[in-house]
């Protein structure tokens, strides 16, 4: 395996205790929680005990004032457990950072210590029925009345969406100006006219809590718009650099956890009279999957050390998107694969990752819209 340089000491004990809390704290519940469709709050509430939550916030702000280096452990760390449930990672890398860069002074007192902690819960809402990657095409609108805002439509596929406490929603304040009309609203959990759909069904990621969500005349004060009215497409185009970094790494670090699984696995199971890794079939699959998971975690890496210089282009970010999901689901398949039969059944890791992988060439924009990214800057 090719050294990691992006890590030192300081990062390597941090890993250490998050490597603890993942095997303590949330390995053995992961069947629990994909049974009942949620984790638990305990649990948040645990990793905010832990520091494992927003680490990178300013320390008057709960967090640790650390680079991203700390969050990409959190991801690993997670991903090598086979814990796709906790939405950990969306909430402490994608939620906090709107709140930090364009929140209010009020609103980042009043927000970000609780996230930190556990004690709040956030998800961010812009899927729609209708508009998935096309944000510009959301239908939710936000209009003046008085002080106040009144948010009506409704969104889907929204990570935490039945726990969260704290959604940030992104609606039309005007409906004629396109992209130029969206704008981010902070709405808490208990607004009157704010009503969660159903915990959906999904194919996997049984222990994450997914929701539709439903706004019938929510009415929030001004003081919960999020920065400027009608910056919100500018907003989103600048954190979701940051997003997708973080989905390459949740991919190559599931790529990695089935490698090794899949690596005991085959020195255990025999045919024909000897273990299978002893096949020259296998020994070469194996081949190829390692040569492959090294190139990519060096690529993650790469982009990994650029973004903490604050160096990580739109493109660039899409490019590692692309690349390191497509390499997870086809590494996953081939260890699939290895274990013959038994890589089918749900009792079996690679089985379960295998059902997560596919949904991560989709959500923070799929792999057809990274190429349009990229493709632009050609």
């Amino acid at each position: 395996m090719i050294p990691r340089s992006v890590y030192n000491q300081e990062h390597d004990m941090f890993r250490d205790a998050v490597r603890k809390f993942m095997q303590r704290e949330v390995a053995p519940y992961h069947d629990e929680w994909e049974k009942q469709g949620h984790i638990s709050r305990e649990a948040w509430k645990k990793a905010g005990d832990a520091g494992i939550l927003c680490t990178h916030l300013p320390e008057e702000y709960g967090g640790s004032n650390v680079d991203f280096r700390y969050s990409a452990i959190a991801i690993e760390e997670q991903g090598y457990v086979f814990a796709s449930g906790p939405g950990f990672s969306l909430h402490s890398d994608i939620v906090a950072p709107y709140i930090l860069h364009y929140g209010s002074e009020q609103q980042k007192q009043h927000w970000l210590p609780k996230m930190a902690a556990g004690d709040v819960i956030t998800a961010i809402a812009m899927t729609e029925p209708g508009a998935g990657s096309d944000l510009a095409g959301v239908r939710t609108t936000a209009i003046k009345d008085g002080d106040d805002y009144i948010i009506n439509g409704s969104k889907t596929f929204i990570t935490n969406g039945q726990l969260a406490d704290l959604v940030i929603v992104v609606a039309k304040t005007d409906s004629s100006a396109g992209a130029k009309g969206v704008s981010l609203f902070l709405v808490e959990g208990d607004r009157a006219g704010f009503q969660r759909g159903q915990n959906l069904d999904k194919v996997g990621m049984k222990a994450q809590d997914t929701s539709e969500l439903f706004f019938d005349n929510v009415r929030v004060p001004q003081t919960n718009l999020l920065g400027q009215e009608n910056a919100g497409f500018i907003y989103l185009m600048q954190e979701l650099p940051q997003e997708r970094l973080s989905v390459a790494i949740i991919a190559a670090a599931a790529a990695r956890a089935c490698y090794d699984a899949t690596l005991d696995y085959v020195k255990e199971r025999k045919a024909f009279g000897k273990p299978i890794a002893a096949l020259q079939n296998t020994r070469f699959k194996l081949a190829e999957i390692l040569t492959e998971l090294e190139v990519t975690q060096t690529y993650v890496d790469r982009c990994l050390e650029l973004h903490c210089q604050g160096q990580l282009s739109v493109e660039a970010a899409a490019s590692v998107k692309l690349w390191a999901t497509e390499a997870q689901c086809r590494i996953i398949d081939e260890c699939v694969q290895l274990h013959g039969g038994y890589g089918y059944m749900w009792e079996y890791p690679v089985a379960r990752a295998y059902a997560d992988a596919r949904v991560q060439r989709i959500y923070a924009g799929t792999s057809e819209i990274m190429k349009e990214i990229i493709s632009r800057s050609l």
